[in-house]
């Protein structure tokens, strides 16, 4: 048998040291994933006793800051009988086709002026004037010219979305490592295709940088501007709440409304993940 085969079969087996130190590291890193979850679990354990034991003590005053166990009594009464999912709904929907709205504009926008001379030259001050104006300080602007409806709420997502994927695009694209450059036009690559193969790839972790903060941006901004001018929403419910000193109905909207962020972060985080599966 030819010694070159010999050599192939024997780099082919397996090293039983490597196998090992495989075994280990992955059996350490699953310790590590448990003990961070556990973690994280007595975290807000001990949140919810903190919740619950000081209007009990009269630490806190138990009529606007009832125990943990009377909001969530009526979180779950208004879930069965479908007020919490009516609001929840209509913010949903405001918060969704803003943020996407932003999405489709903001990345290929971004893309454009970090590639593009030109566009870079022709957007920037423009861009700069806009992005150091707060969203919540053009929402009377908006609903004076857009209205109470829903195209108002909508616009003030999108403008407090818009942003933060733009610059992240921009950063993303504009500082794509120049060995890959170098490489894609080694292997002959058009400026098209570097760009969707290369430079797009690699301005994906940055661009979902942006992408998360815009997505707790669409809430937050969201909820403010229903508590201005709207019928539901869970904004309208916290407001509503609040002045028919609901005390119990409010918290279960401020509680849901941290759920609902907490849920479009690890969802983007997830969505992250599966986009960057190159990364080691």
């Amino acid at each position: 048998m030819p010694s070159s085969v010999i050599e192939e079969r024997i780099e082919a087996r397996p090293n039983p040291r490597q196998e090992a130190a495989a075994g280990v590291r992955s059996a350490r890193s699953r310790s590590r994933s448990t003990g961070t979850w556990v973690r994280g679990l007595l975290g807000v354990l001990l949140l919810a006793a903190i919740w619950e034991l000081a209007p009990r003590l009269g630490l806190v005053d138990s009529y606007f800051f009832p125990p943990l166990h009377v909001v969530l009594q009526t979180w779950w009464e208004m879930v069965r009988d479908g007020e919490m999912w009516k609001h929840t709904r209509a913010s949903l929907i405001r918060a969704g086709v803003g943020f996407a709205t932003a999405l489709v504009v903001a990345i290929p926008l971004g893309a454009a002026v970090a590639w593009y001379r030109p566009v870079r030259e022709l957007l920037t001050p423009s861009m700069e004037f806009f992005r150091n104006t707060a969203a919540l300080a053009l929402l009377p602007v908006f609903t004076l010219v857009l209205g109470i409806g829903e195209l108002s709420k909508i616009a003030i997502v999108f403008y407090a979305c818009f942003f933060p994927i733009l610059l992240s695009t921009i950063a993303g694209v504009a500082t794509v490592d120049p060995q890959l450059l170098r490489s894609a036009r080694v292997l002959g690559l058009s400026p098209s295709a570097t760009f969707r193969k290369v430079v797009f790839p690699a301005a994906v972790p940055t661009i979902f940088t942006g992408i998360r903060i815009s997505g707790a941006a669409a809430i937050l901004v969201l909820i403010a501007a229903e508590m201005v001018g709207a019928n539901a929403g869970l904004g309208f419910l916290i407001n509503y709440a609040q002045y028919n000193f609901l005390i119990p109905k409010m918290y279960a909207a401020i509680l849901t409304t941290s759920l609902l962020g907490l849920a479009v972060n690890y969802g983007l985080v997830a969505l992250e993940k599966r986009f960057s599966r190159w990364r080691v």
